[in-house]
């Protein structure tokens, strides 16, 4: 059992990862940090998580883990990545594990200099609904893709939400314009050329709070928006000349709607519809990295693709100050 520790007590840790780490079958979480000790103690007792710290610092050098989840505000992620690399400790970081993707090499100069595993925590790539639509585009399912067409929507002016704070990292393109991304990209196996986009920001919070992109992936578009305040929304589309798949809610399938997607031919003659019921993709996010980490042979999120969808987001920014394409 690969054992874990946690790196604070944020919401998705509680919601949602260390649930999934406790349901898994070759991990377990054995301990909880935060930099107030009585919040780690009440988290870990909510667990039946047997150890609780009151630093950072003091876990890392415990060797009670040997590896740590991080749902750190995202400007914290990349020094709490490298810390952690170098006590020793594989690392899935949540996502965006960095604000740039220049930053992104000194966590893989870590990866290398500690021999662990680091990895974003994208927990889409690990469920059976994407691994479905990449298997059906490699079948030709659609024939030739033409066009890929996303959204990812919801609504928070919340001041106090990290969200809404740009110093902590917060805005609607790294807290969800990387799913249409990284989805893209994993399901179709192929990198953009260069990006298109339009970008507004809160007057108030003076992050982004709506982004229209078109990327060029070369032979078939990308187009997309996302927003933290239009009502939620979430879908994915790929077209082809021979038909098209929908992906009914494919980021937050337990908040959104059904793990379903559907496959209609040329001539809406004929459909087919795939359920994927309690599919439990962090769950499998979990144990996929922990034989990973266990040197088993598993597909998990690489740095490297990190540094290639952050590149994209990178041009989003850039492409939004300006008219025309701007290169990835």
């Amino acid at each position: 059992m690969l054992r874990f520790g946690i790196l604070s007590t944020a919401k998705i840790g509680r919601e949602l990862v260390v649930p999934a780490i406790q349901d898994a079958e070759n991990c377990v979480v054995t301990a909880i940090a935060s930099r107030d000790l009585s919040k780690a103690r009440e988290m870990a007792d909510r667990f039946s998580v047997p150890h609780a710290f009151g630093s950072y610092e003091e876990m890392l050098a415990s060797d009670l883990i040997d590896a740590v989840y991080i749902p750190l505000p995202t400007s914290q992620h990349i020094e709490w990545t490298i810390k952690a690399a170098d006590a020793g400790k594989h690392v899935l970081c949540e996502k965006p594990i960095a604000l740039k993707a220049s930053e992104i090499r000194a966590v893989i100069e870590a990866r290398d200099r500690n021999k662990v595993l680091i990895s974003e925590a994208y927990m889409v790539t690990y469920s059976p609904v994407w691994r479905k639509v990449r298997s059906l585009l490699q079948e030709g399912a659609v024939g030739k893709l033409r066009h890929v067409q996303g959204a990812f929507t919801y609504y928070n002016r919340d001041a106090d939400n990290m969200r809404n704070k740009p110093e902590l990292g917060g805005g609607g393109l790294p807290d969800i314009g990387v799913y249409p991304t990284i989805t893209t990209r994993f399901a179709t196996g192929r990198e953009p050329i260069r990006v298109q986009a339009n970008t507004d920001r809160d007057p108030q919070f003076g992050t982004d709070m709506y982004s229209s992109v078109r990327a060029d992936f070369g032979d078939f578009e990308l187009s997309f928006y996302i927003s933290t305040q239009l009502a939620a929304r979430q879908v994915m589309v790929f077209h082809g000349d021979k038909g098209f798949i929908e992906v009914k809610s494919p980021f937050n399938a337990d908040r959104y709607g059904a793990e379903e997607l559907e496959l209609t031919n040329q001539n809406h003659a004929q459909s087919q519809l795939f359920r994927f019921q309690d599919a439990r993709q962090y769950k499998l996010e979990a144990e996929a990295f922990s034989r990973a980490a266990r040197g088993e042979e598993e597909e998990v999120v690489t740095l490297e693709s990190s540094m290639d969808n952050q590149k994209l987001i990178d041009a989003i920014y850039r492409a939004s100050e300006k008219d025309g394409w701007e290169p990835v």
